[in-house]
């Protein structure tokens, strides 16, 4: 009588079966026979359990772990499926009879976690409620599923992403969470928060929340905090009665903190580099910077993995210590070097750069940094140095990168191999003038005492009689120089260099054809005047019929936003031939760039000495030591911070107040800070 039971019962349920899968392909039904035996004999139980879901129905599902054997889910969480609807009767194990063994619960026991629900009508937790699985714990050891754990792996009370420590486990090499709550769109935001607020055992401050999809989301930047949110997940039911569940996935910073930073948070930070740098070995130590007392009494963070603060490190850099030698970035957990590669334009003199002590992991990361002529490297307790298989192989893959490096990690390498002259030379004396014969000189120095004497005058109208009625005309500055953070901008709309312009119609456009073209030209140009004496002049062609010839020296401007501003110029003179002992220019070519300070020491040195060409030993050794010290603050060249404190009677503070004051009202003109 039972076995024909038996098999009338599971063919009813096979059928019941096939018709569901014909009406809801995502819908299965699942028999399940348990034999239990009494006084009576053997009594057939069925247990019916569907799993899928009816059409518009909400899926109120969540990945746990993956049990051995188990069936794993196809969806996008790639875990067994948790069902959070009601309550699967657990099949029982061990006994006789099919029950449990000793005395306790009946063979019908239901598996229960008892939880806190919260409605969205009170936004707080109330009691006496349960919550019930699917599966239980097979494991029996506390260890619940994935959306207790978190995204990174929770066990016990440890945190997120293997936590080394605590209850928070550490902090993560990226910091930052993103925290995520499935279907966190149909939420009030306020409830959500404060219903999370209320239940977590941490306080938090959500950054960044926004709906994306049909889910919820924002940035924690705590291990800990992250963790203690995380074990919430489940524990705040709405008012459909659906779990609230809550994930969390490292992540870097969220594009929201890379903003400048306030102008008293750069402060803080320049005086604290200040603290760091060694002049005398032109050496920075920002070796764990972020624990600095100074910093941190400011509730500053400063952490260099973030772009905001490498940004700000690199600037300060630029403006006050572009002669950089060494530069100590180790203890900063960098994981990336995208942003330290702005180092190999803003302080080209780095020879010495210590990484040592974070989180690098590839070789590759060092491939941002190849522009850098480094000698000596330190990469030392960084991830990288344990991907390679032996120290020449090490060495090697470094060398590749650095091919002047001497020191890696404090260990002297061999001499590197390189096809230049690597023994120091010196550059030989400039011998002047070069005319070719008396003759030639007479007529060219003529020429330019005329020429310069008009072009200086304030009106160029009349050198229209030295140009020839086809001459031609060409402008260029270096093809390195910003038009934007640089005093030449007045010549760069008018600069021809075809390094930069690849446009055929432009670059025909700015070469100037007829002399009225290139004089109308040249009235555009800042008002000069030049310094004769430092003219040199080199012969290239001359023949009965033409002459070639270079002039180079030093100019100012006169008048405009950079007066004063001292310029070095080249310029190549094409002529012919003009009336009995005169020369016509047919073809005019200038080159202008910013000059050096050394040439702005040593220009119109004859005519009128300026602080710049006045020599420096003249002042008293502690005027040198505090004009160094000043310029250095203040960002000025020498020439600006001298008149600086002679205004002031070289009291330093007096100056460096009156220097704050008139920058703030931007009444220094950009030439002072041109070095």
């Amino acid at each position: 009588m039972c076995s024909d039971n038996l098999v009338t019962v599971l063919g009813n349920f096979a059928r019941l079966n096939m018709t569901f899968r014909k009406w809801y392909p995502n819908l299965a039904v699942v028999a399940r026979v348990r034999f239990d035996h009494d006084q009576e004999g053997v009594v057939v139980q069925r247990d019916v359990t569907r799993k899928g879901k009816l059409p518009g129905e909400h899926d109120n599902r969540v990945a746990g772990p993956q049990f051995r054997g188990g069936r794993m889910s196809q969806g996008p969480f790639r875990g067994p499926i948790y069902y959070d609807g009601p309550a699967r009767q657990q099949r029982p194990r061990g006994g006789q009879m099919g029950g449990f063994r000793g005395p306790g619960p009946g063979p019908r026991v239901r598996f229960e976690d008892n939880y806190v629900h919260v409605t969205m009508n009170s936004g707080s937790p109330q009691d006496g409620s349960s919550h019930r699985r699917l599966w239980p714990n097979r494991r029996g050891d506390g260890q619940f599923d994935r959306d207790r754990r978190g995204a990174g792996g929770y066990r016990g009370g440890g945190g997120g992403g293997g936590g080394r420590e605590g209850d928070g486990g550490g902090e993560d090499k990226r910091s930052w969470y993103k925290m995520i709550i499935p279907y966190g769109r149909k939420y009030d935001k306020k409830w959500l928060l404060t219903a999370l607020q209320n239940l977590c055992s941490v306080p938090f401050t959500p950054v960044q929340y926004q709906i994306e999809g049909h889910k919820a989301q924002f940035y924690l930047e705590d291990a800990c905090t992250a963790n203690a949110l995380c074990r919430i997940s489940r524990q705040i039911t709405d008012t459909e009665g659906y779990k609230v569940i809550v994930l969390m996935n490292p992540c870097p910073p969220p594009a929201i903190l890379n903003t400048q930073l306030k102008p008293e948070d750069m402060e803080h930070l320049k005086q604290c580099m200040a603290k760091r740098f060694d002049g005398s070995q032109r050496a920075l130590d920002l070796n764990n910077i972020r624990t600095d007392p100074d910093l941190v009494s400011q509730n500053i963070r400063a952490i260099l993995s973030r772009k905001t603060f490498m940004d700000a490190v690199v600037k300060i850099i630029e403006e006050n210590i572009p002669e950089l030698v060494c530069l100590n970035l180790s203890n900063n957990k960098l994981y990336k070097l995208e942003d330290v590669a702005d180092l190999i334009s803003k302080a080209p003199h780095l020879k010495i750069l210590n990484l040592s002590h974070n989180e690098l992991k590839s070789e590759k990361e060092l491939d941002r940094l190849k522009g850098l002529k480094l000698v000596e490297l330190w990469l030392d307790r960084n991830p990288l140095c344990d991907q390679f298989k032996d120290q020449l192989t090490y060495i090697s893959a470094i060398r590749e990168r650095f091919p002047r490096l001497l020191k890696l990690d404090g260990h002297d390498l061999p001499p590197p191999i390189v096809f230049e002259v690597v023994t120091p030379t010196t550059t030989p004396p400039c011998k002047g003038s070069y005319f070719g014969s008396e003759e030639i000189k007479v007529l060219i120095l003529h020429f330019l005492q005329q020429y310069y004497s008009v072009y200086d005058s304030g009106n160029r109208q009349p050198l229209l009689d030295a140009y020839h009625d086809g001459a031609s005309f060409s402008l260029s500055l270096p093809s390195s120089q910003n038009p934007n953070r640089c005093s030449l901008r007045e010549y760069h709309k008018h600069s021809r260099n075809i390094k930069r312009l690849k446009d055929p119609s432009t670059r025909f456009r700015l070469l100037k054809h007829t002399r009225l073209n290139v004089v109308a030209l040249l009235n555009e140009l800042p008002k000069t005047q030049h310094d004769t004496a430092s003219f040199n002049v080199d012969v290239n062609t001359y023949t009965t019929t033409l002459l070639s010839f270079t002039v180079s020296g030093m100019f100012k401007e006169v008048d405009g936003k950079s007066q004063d501003a001292v310029r070095a110029f080249s310029r190549v003179f094409i002529a012919v031939p003009a009336g009995i002992s005169g020369l016509c220019i047919v073809n005019d070519e200038l080159f202008v760039r910013i000059a050096t300070t050394e040439e702005i020491q040593h220009a119109f040195a004859a005519s009128a000495p300026t602080p710049s060409s006045s020599p420096v030993p003249t002042l008293t050794a502690p005027q040198q030591e505090m004009l160094s010290a000043f310029s250095l603050k203040s960002g000025m060249n020498l020439e600006w911070s001298q008149k600086c404190l002679q205004d002031n009677e070289w009291d330093f503070n007096k100056a460096a107040q009156i220097f704050t004051q008139l920058k703030i009202e931007g009444k220094i003109p950009d030439v002072a800070f041109i070095k």
